[in-house]
């Protein structure tokens, strides 16, 4: 039995189901929403690698280190982008969240946060996960100081760690978050969504 089984988040009108082939058309559409791609930070496929990049995740998936979900609107269907678990180390209760974009229509909306919630809560209370981590690229500023709202802690910067598209090295930061942190984190998460906009 896999670590992570194949389950439905869903709160807030965005739900988040085991990405699949059917996502296609609607992953492209979600990265063409901001010509996503063409950010130098990000994984987000190129429209004519959609196919590619969702086969992939499923392989990731079948072997055990990755389980990607589409985001959707729960009202429409509409697919917003795409987040996973991954490094999925079951011997130490350990996943990471990663992979995750959006189309910049639903940036800066309830649905970042809607879907971390999601997948913290799975984590922590589901799979009973004593950690869970982030990585990010050391240029994606965004991305760090999204993490950092949720209340994870800086573990370092991993030097000359992975390849960017463009063919550059990038420095790796990592981040997590202990069981024992999550309900603070939750409270924290709650209060964000529940706030007046």
């Amino acid at each position: 039995m896999a670590f992570v089984e194949p389950v439905i988040l869903s709160a807030r009108g965005v739900e988040l189901v085991p990405l699949a082939l059917e996502h296609e058309a609607g992953l492209r559409a979600a990265a063409s929403d901001g010509a996503l791609w063409n950010l130098r930070v990000t994984s987000v496929p190129e429209p004519e690698y959609t196919r590619k990049y969702i086969e992939d995740a499923l392989a990731m998936r079948e072997a055990g280190n990755r389980f990607a979900f589409a985001v959707r609107d729960s009202a429409t269907g509409t697919v917003l982008g795409s987040s996973s678990y991954h490094d999925i180390i079951p011997a130490v209760k350990r996943v990471e969240i990663g992979y995750t974009w959006y189309g910049k229509s639903s940036q800066r909306s309830h649905v970042n946060t809607t879907c971390k919630l999601l997948l913290l809560t799975h984590a922590f209370e589901v799979l009973q996960c004593n950690v869970v981590g982030w990585r990010t690229d050391n240029f994606n500023f965004a991305s760090q100081a999204a993490i950092e709202r949720l209340g994870a802690k800086k573990d370092g910067v991993i030097r000359g760690h992975a390849l960017r598209r463009d063919g550059t090295i990038r420095d790796t930061v990592m981040y997590s978050l202990r069981a024992g942190e999550w309900p603070e984190v939750k409270a924290q998460l709650l209060y964000l969504l529940d706030r007046p906009r």
